[in-house]
Parts: structure tokens; C-alpha cells; sequence
């Protein structure tokens, strides 16, 4: 029935990886189903027959799609079905699309869509990578044009070991989570989170999953692709007009020249403006259904200018040297009331962080596929239309805010105090307020100056720098801290985020064919360079350390341990002593299951007599341990004494009183709180007290003091 099905495999990094093709999705493209342990990965791809219309760009789609039956999980929603992509999920999404897109032909308009469904996780292997490779896998054997393929491969630094495609146990202890994705000859793609890894180890981390990539994906996919690959289609190319392109060139170069040589994103607009409507005046009746071709020529004029004013002239829009920075300035503790706040701005570049400090259970509950429950550090980022001094209204974020986001989380998260360092749930708001290149990099430096700013003991400062491209054949030089116009009409866009002692996330974004090493190496050595003089020069002389306490108006945690046996009695039946102490003493308190306990409260007083009353809750009675209790209830024969919540003894008539006592109402009635001592614990548990003994032993101790 299946005469088109087929199986691949191959060793990679010591672990069989099988493809198969042929038996579903036959009316796609492109289709494979790519298994790596007990992972199993399915990607489709597509693409539309014509071009679409009105269009300046390729219209690539990539969607990772995390099913939850994959790991045996019923989605938590009140529909019980996936809904909107997890941040995961979309994260993911980028990753595999960063090296995928620059390898299709820059002048095709058809759609083309590219999707990754998760079938099957084995928690040793992680599915991005696996979706990586299928998706290149499924490119390549399809009809659509594609300069591929790429292969994906997850490292890890273990014991300062690296380890290709670590498990989960080894990924546990990893001191690097690093992605690196790669054609035949170049790096494509690097992203990574690391815990203050120095740049000699980041390199060569990259290059032995480069290497393994090289040695054992990229002929695999070849070999796939040589016996079952369909031959490309032909598209309708939107490569701009020669002629066109030579005669607004040879008419304009000197007036774009002039409106492009500003360090002011506001002039420069201002000066292009007039200059666009010029050229379209005189092409748009020559051309009238060119309109969109005219608008090309104009942004391949700038492009083509800036390039040659870098590469021939080492010049830059604005005045700089190749590894000078714009103008910089940090300042801390703008707002009242919030818990923290920076502000870092770098030449027309402004991110304002504010920090926001809450109890444990704040916490976001993760619904995806690994094993990570909840996230008690959050980092989000905001990218208003106002930014850029665009008229847009708000929708939410979109997956590059989302991925911002998460390049920032990550280059602070290894700085992070642990919960019981500093039981709180920690929020970052990332806005950013005026953009002109490398706003990810400013949000990474503002998130610094408020977690500070809000009192957090971070462990090591964190700033972001990134560093730009410019090839042309064998040529090729970098620049430190790249605004938009360079970013735009450059190469790469190359994210580095860390302290003094290492690199902590790296996210690189490339035009082109891939990276030499020369060039990765040249860029660690820019952004070190770059990352200490923010430090020093400008993020440490706003605020040198963090502040000794959290702000004032931020809650007071106060985190203490319980036996595990004990934990129900906190919470008591239905949540009562729980409930009460949380009315008492105007708390929030948090129990996981290992015993922590933690108390959020604005006053720090009553937290520390909850604090006291826990204890007294769960602490084991001793015989001569004295309390102040409260009487319960009277007999004939005594009184039954609360010394601590839930946890009562009687004092008998005759341990009221150093006389005799003929009615116990005589000494002491109910609600009354008198001092007793713990006498006798019989082989019931019952406990018998006594005041009489109590005061005895609260006066010898007077005694002895006074003599003192």
C-alpha cells in the first residue's frame, strides 16, 4: 500500500536518529517523521503555487505544535484542548526559523509554511532539536526552492565537560544549554543560556556541535535528499529591475547620502521623506505597476550606501569608530510605590524595567511538554508602536516581543537568588520606550538596575551588548553596538548578555550564509569588551550594589521549615488553621510538599508572630517546657489549658496553686492564659501540666538573675 515508504538512519552524537517518508502527509510538499530515543517529531511543509500579492518579503510561516498526549497529559483548560502556542512552543518556532529563513531565495513571494508537530517526548531527548532537523529534512526533499540544508544539535557543559545532546539528568547539572544550528561549511545559528561561561568555552562548545553537525546531519540529510528529493519549482522572481535600480542610483545616491548621515533617527526620516516622494514622482507614472519595485530600489539605495560607507570607508551614520558606543546613561528608583525600576538608555535606544516582588505561589504555572511545573522568575517586554513613532494600536505581544522577553530571562535567570536565598516570586516589565537597534540588549541592562533598584541579592550585574556584520566575499568586519539602520542593512545581529566573568545568553540573528569562526571569535571579543565598560562606566556608578533591603512597599517574605509530618497540622481539616492564620496575622503563607513554608505579609511584625505561632503549632511537646496557654474549659478536678494551636493538657486542682485550692474558678476561668509547665506525657499523648511549678521555676530564675 505504501510503495513511496522509506527509512533512514544514522548515528548521531552516538544515538540512532531515524527519518521515514512516504507513509503520511502525502499531499504536502514535504513530509518526514524524524525519531531520536522514544522522541518523535512530524513536519510538513507547504507552499502556495503563486506569489502573493503586495508583498516586500518572503512570507515564511514555522509553528511548533506541542500536543500534549505526547506526554501522557490531559491539557489543564476549562476546554481540555491546546489552545493559543505556549511561550515554548513559540520560542521554539524561532529558533528553527533564524537559520532556515536566510537559505531561501530572497526574491520569491510564495507562501511557505513549515510545521512541527510533537507525536511522542522521551524526556532524554529534547523535540526542538529533533524539529530542527526534520524541518530541514522536509525542505529539502520537497519541490521548494531552498539553499539547505542545516542541522541542529544541543550542547551542554557538564562537570566542564562538553556534552553533545545532554539528557535530562545531564541538562539538570548543565552549566550551558546551548543551540547550535549549521549548513555544510558555517554556523547559521547560536543561541544559548549559560551560567557565567567564559568566552573561550562558549567557542568551543559551538564549534564541536558544529563539527558533529557537519560530520554526521548534514551528509545524512544529503544522502535523503539525493534518493527521494523532488526537483525545485520554478517561482516568479521579484528581484528588483536592473535598469530601474541603475538609473535612481545614478540620480539619487548623493541626496540619500546626505539624508542618511545624522546619529538622529528623527532627522533622518525627515530627510528621506522628501526624497522618497522625488523619486516616486518621477518613477511612478513610468512605472505604474511598480510601485512596490520603486520602493525596493530605494531601500537597496540605502542599503548599498551604508554597506559601502562601512566596508570601504569604515564609517558609520553617525560619526562612530567601529567599537565605540553611542552615548550612555543608567538611572535607578524613578517611580514611587513599585518595588524597583531602571532606566538604561543607549544614544535613541531607552528600555524602562520595573520590578515587581511577590509570594512564592505567584509563581506562572507552565501546561507544556517537559517537566518544568512553574516559572517564579518572569521577564516580559512590551515594544509599543510609539517606540518607533509608528500609529498602531496595542494587540499584545507578538512572538518578537515574546522572544525578547526570553533572551532577556535568560541572561539574568544564572544571577537569580535560589527561593530559599530569597523566597519571593521576582516579575521584570521590560518597556521599551524609544527604539533605534538593540532594545533585547537595553532591556537585559534596565532589568539589572530595577532588580537592584528593588533590593534583590543578585549574584553578578548583567549587561547586553550587540555586535554587527558586513560581508562581502571574503570581506568582512564587525561593529560594536549596531542601531536600527545597521541592523536593518547589515548581516547579523549578534546578542551577547553577561557579567565580568562570562557570557550568560547569546542570540544571533544572520542575513547570510552562516559565520566563520574568525567571526564568532571577533564578535566574543567586541561585546566582552563592550559589556565591561557599561558595567563599570555607566551601570555600576547608578547604583553599585543592591540595595541591603527590598523596597518598602514590597511584601515581607519569611520563609521557615516544617517537618513533613507536621504539614497537616498547618493546614489543618478544610484548610481551617491555615485559614485562621492567614486572617490573624494578615498573611499569605505557601506549603510545598518538602515542608517550606513561606509567609508574605506587609507587616513584618505580625509575620514574625505567625512565624512563632507555626512553630508552636508544630513543635513536639517536652516534659519542662513552659508556655503561656489559654484555659479551654474548667472541671471539678481542673483546667484544660490550649498551650499551642490544636494542642492541649490539664492542669489538675492540685497543680493550680503552691496552696490547696477549693474550686478551680477560685484561680483561673475559661479564656484566662496562665503559665504552665508540661509535668507528664502518658503513653496516650495525653499531657499534664502544671502552673504551680511554672511559677516556681519563672521566680527561681528571677532569683538567680537578681543575684547576678
Amino acid at each position: 500500500m505504501f510503495e513511496n515508504y522509506k527509512v533512514f538512519k544514522t548515528t548521531f552524537a552516538g544515538r540512532e536518529l531515524s527519518v521515514e517518508t512516504g507513509k503520511t502527509c502525502g499531499l504536502a510538499n514535504g513530509s518526514c517523521w524524524v525519531r531520536y530515543g522514544d522522541t518523535v517529531v512530524m513536519v510538513n511543509v507547504t507552499a502556495s503555487e503563486k506569489p502573493r500579492d503586495g508583498v516586500d518579503f518572503f512570507p515564511l510561516s514555522v509553528d511548533y505544535e506541542e500536543k500534549l498526549y505526547a506526554v501522557g497529559k490531559i491539557p489543564g483548560s476549562f476546554l481540555k484542548r491546546e489552545g493559543r502556542p505556549s511561550e515554548k512552543a513559540i520560542l521554539t518556532s524561532r529558533v528553527v526559523d533564524r537559520p532556515m529563513r536566510p537559505l531561501f531565495p530572497k526574491d520569491m513571494r510564495n507562501d511557505v509554511s513549515i510545521v512541527m508537530t510533537v507525536l511522542a517526548v522521551d524526556p532524554d531527548t529534547q523535540p526542538e532539536i529533533i524539529a530542527m532537523i526534520g524541518a530541514s529534512i522536509a525542505v529539502s526533499i520537497s519541490d521548494i526552492p531552498w539553499n539547505g540544508p542545516i542541522g541542529g544539535i544541543s550542547v551542554g557543559l557538564v562537570d566542564g565537560e562538553i556534552v553533545l545532546m545532554p539528557d535530562a539528568e545531564q541538562r539538570a547539572k548543565s552549566d550551558l544549554q546551548l543551540t547550535v544550528a549549521s549548513s555544510e561549511k558555517k554556523v547559521v545559528m547560536i543561541e544559548a543560556g549559560a551560567n557565567e561561561v567564559d568566552d573561550d568555552t562558549m567557542f568551543n562548545a559551538i564549534m564541536k556541535g558544529h563539527e558533529e553537525i557537519v560530520s554526521s546531519i548534514i551528509p545524512f540529510v544529503n544522502k535523503i535528499r539525493e534518493e527521494i528529493g523532488k526537483p525545485k519549482f520554478t517561482f516568479e522572481s521579484m528581484e528588483v529591475d536592473h535598469d530601474l535600480f541603475e538609473d535612481i542610483r545614478g540620480k539619487y545616491t548623493e541626496k540619500v547620502k546626505y539624508a542618511l548621515d545624522t546619529d538622529d533617527k528623527n532627522v533622518r526620516e525627515a530627510r528621506l521623506q522628501p526624497v522618497k516622494d522625488e523619486i516616486h514622482a518621477e518613477y511612478d507614472e513610468k512605472y505604474p505597476e511598480q510601485t512596490a519595485m520603486i520602493d525596493e530600489c530605494i531601500y537597496k539605495l540605502q542599503k548599498f550606501i551604508v554597506r559601502r560607507w562601512l566596508l570601504d570607508e569604515q564609517k558609520r551614520v553617525d560619526g562612530r569608530g567601529m567599537d565605540q558606543m553611542r552615548p550612555l546613561a543608567a538611572e535607578v528608583g524613578l517611580l514611587p510605590r513599585v518595588h524597583g525600576s531602571g532606566l538604561f538608555t543607549r544614544g535613541q535606544t531607552q528600555v524602562l524595567t520595573v520590578t515587581t516582588l511577590g509570594p512564592v505561589s505567584d509563581a506562572q504555572k507552565l501546561d507544556g511538554l517537559d517537566d518544568e511545573e512553574e516559572k517564579r522568575y518572569m521577564h516580559h517586554y512590551n515594544f509599543p508602536s510609539y517606540s518607533v513613532g509608528e500609529t498602531k494600536p496595542s494587540r499584545g505581544p507578538g512572538r518578537r516581543e515574546i522572544g525578547h522577553g526570553a533572551l532577556a530571562q535568560r541572561a539574568l535567570e544564572p544571577v537569580i537568588p535560589s527561593v530559599e536565598e530569597f523566597p519571593y516570586a521576582i516579575r521584570l516589565v521590560s518597556e521599551v520606550l524609544s527604539s533605534n537597534g538593540s532594545t533585547s540588549q537595553a532591556s537585559i541592562c534596565g532589568s539589572t538596575l530595577s532588580l537592584m533598584d528593588a533590593g534583590v541579592p543578585i549574584k553578578s550585574p548583567v549587561a547586553g551588548i550587540s555586535c554587527g556584520l558586513i560581508t562581502e566575499g571574503e570581506r568582512w568586519m564587525t561593529m560594536v553596538d549596531i542601531q536600527g539602520l545597521e541592523d536593518f542593512f547589515g548581516d547579523m545581529d549578534f546578542k551577547v548578555g553577561g557579567t565580568h566573568k562570562g557570557i550568560t545568553a547569546i542570540q544571533m540573528d544572520l542575513k547570510i550564509d552562516g559565520l566563520t569562526p574568525e567571526i564568532i571569535k571577533d564578535a566574543f571579543a567586541k561585546t566582552h569588551k563592550a559589556r565591561d565598560y557599561i558595567l563599570d562606566e555607566v551601570m555600576l556608578k547608578a547604583i553599585p550594589a543592591s540595595r541591603p533591603t527590598v523596597n518598602q512597599w514590597a511584601p515581607k517574605m519569611i520563609n521557615m521549615k516544617v517537618p513533613v509530618d507536621k504539614i497537616r497540622e498547618v493546614i489543618g481539616t478544610g484548610g481551617k488553621v491555615i485559614q485562621k492564620l492567614c486572617a490573624d496575622y494578615e498573611v499569605k503563607i505557601d506549603i510545598d510538599e518538602e515542608g517550606n513554608v513561606f509567609i508574605c505579609g506587609n507587616d513584618e511584625k505580625k509575620s514574625r508572630d505567625c512565624v512563632e505561632m507555626i512553630k508552636a503549632i508544630t513543635l513536639v511537646p517536652e516534659i519542662g517546657s513552659i508556655y503561656k496557654g489559654k484555659v479551654v474549659r474548667v472541671t471539678g478536678f481542673g483546667a484544660f489549658v490550649e498551650f499551642a494551636p490544636g494542642k492541649e493538657g490539664m492542669v489538675h486542682i492540685s497543680e493550680l496553686e503552691n496552696r490547696r485550692v477549693e474550686k478551680v474558678e477560685d484561680v483561673c476561668n475559661v479564656g484566662d492564659e496562665i503559665i504552665v509547665k508540661i509535668i507528664k506525657i502518658d503513653q496516650q499523648g495525653k499531657i499534664g501540666l502544671s502552673r504551680k511549678e511554672a511559677l516556681a521555676d519563672i521566680e527561681a530564675k528571677r532569683k538567680s538573675k537578681s543575684e547576678q
